[in-house]
């Protein structure tokens, strides 16, 4: 078949490698002049190293990031929180902290190597008759395409073409984050995802990210993050580097010597994040995958994993059959487990990213309780390691 897969992202690549490899004609359309990633360090959970273990990546990604043990998160004051070791979900799982360039090019190289044709400059305005897609890029209509695959994120420019219903609201608190060398190496050594909690207003965190692409012959590096409500982001940018230094250094001095030598907050970042919901995936031959279909709050660490595992799944619905009864049986089995994760990322939001004190308290006062209890601390583990659709 011929297909088209736009957005030259981590479920776009994934597909599109998986799909060349089963004999496709792929083509993925591009909207930057430069295909490149956009975010810091993320977390890859078991199942997204299953999925990258298909694709003959993991042994470069257990190579190129840092091994994960699981999540750790205490008050200021040393109270802990959350401690959700991977362990308790199944012996011998890990995650892999990384840098997304990191995860990006070790994509691009397996994509490219299948002979999958990428068109950059290239943004995809349109997509007109769904039953034979035709594409409309720079004022000019392509078609002939057997099926289109949107992957173009949370912020979608073609999400409602497919689902006219769908419901993509922001949400009210996302993170300006950074990435910093771990020269000591004494995060790496610990092999957590840590964070420190205060109420549900603050939120910082460091996470172990393996080789740094922009160093690569330096320290390894981490990702530091720091939650921010959205409408403060700029407030936060024009009172510049000091007080913002103060306030990690007053909640947690260890991560605050991350940020020892910076003077300016010019190499952070901020991320917005959607609540996508699309009561349906696919108009005719055109489906939506990953973010484009499902994006949540980074809550659970499972926005990668899901768009590979995406990627992967559709990929082997169209090596056995048409694209229309392969988007139904792709949906009839991801559904199950994206729409747990769905819901449980909306509802944990606002109970670590939010302003309710309540929320807050209660947290503190039942997760480091539940985190010591045996069932309840494998059922926790089982969402976060990916598996929670037999939960559901």
């Amino acid at each position: 078949m011929r297909l088209a897969v736009i957005g030259c992202g981590i479920g776009g690549m994934a597909s599109a490698t998986q799909l060349a490899r089963d004999g496709h004609d792929v083509t993925v359309f591009e909207t930057f002049e430069r295909a490149r990633p956009l975010g810091a360090g993320l977390l890859l959970q078991p199942t997204g190293l299953e999925a990258l273990s298909q694709l003959g990546l993991r042994d470069e990604i257990l190579a190129r990031g840092a091994e994960i043990d699981g999540l750790k998160g205490h008050t200021p004051a040393g109270r802990l929180i959350m401690d959700l070791r991977y362990q308790f979900g199944r012996k011998g799982d890990i995650g892999i902290g990384i840098h997304r360039a990191t995860l990006f090019d070790a994509l691009y190289k397996a994509m490219t190597g299948e002979g999958v044709t990428l068109q950059t400059g290239r943004e995809v305005t349109a997509i007109t008759d769904p039953e034979t897609p035709r594409l409309e890029v720079g004022g000019a209509v392509i078609d002939g395409f057997d099926a289109v695959i949107v992957s173009d994120g949370a912020h979608s420019n073609l999400r409602r073409q497919i689902c006219p219903d769908a419901r993509d609201p922001v949400y009210p608190w996302g993170a300006v984050w950074t990435i910093r060398p771990d020269t000591s190496g004494e995060w790496h050594d610990q092999r957590w995802l840590a964070q420190i909690y205060a109420g549900t207003r603050i939120m910082i965190g460091v996470l172990p990210a393996g080789e740094n692409p922009v160093d690569p012959d330096g320290p390894n590096c981490v990702s530091f993050f720091w939650s921010l409500h959205t409408s403060r982001f700029d407030d936060w940018r024009e009172a510049g580097f000091v007080p913002f230094y103060s306030d990690v250094d007053r909640y947690w001095p260890e991560a605050a010597s991350l940020l020892d030598g910076l003077g300016s907050l010019e190499s952070f970042a901020a991320a917005a994040y959607r609540d996508v919901r699309c009561p349906r995936w696919h108009d005719g031959k055109v489906i939506l995958i990953g973010d484009a279909a499902h994006g949540a709050s980074p809550q659970l660490g499972q926005g990668a994993n899901m768009a590979i595992c995406d990627g992967l799944a559709l990929a082997a619905e169209l090596k056995e059959q048409a694209p229309a009864r392969a988007f139904v049986a792709y949906t009839g089995k991801r559904r199950p487990v994206l729409r747990y994760y769905s819901w449980m990322s909306w509802a944990l939001t606002p109970v670590f990213q939010g302003d309710s004190d309540f929320l807050g308290s209660l947290r503190d006062l039942f997760f480091g309780l539940v985190c010591r209890l045996p069932g309840i601390r494998n059922l926790m583990t089982w969402t976060l390691v990916g598996r929670g659709r037999w939960f559901w």
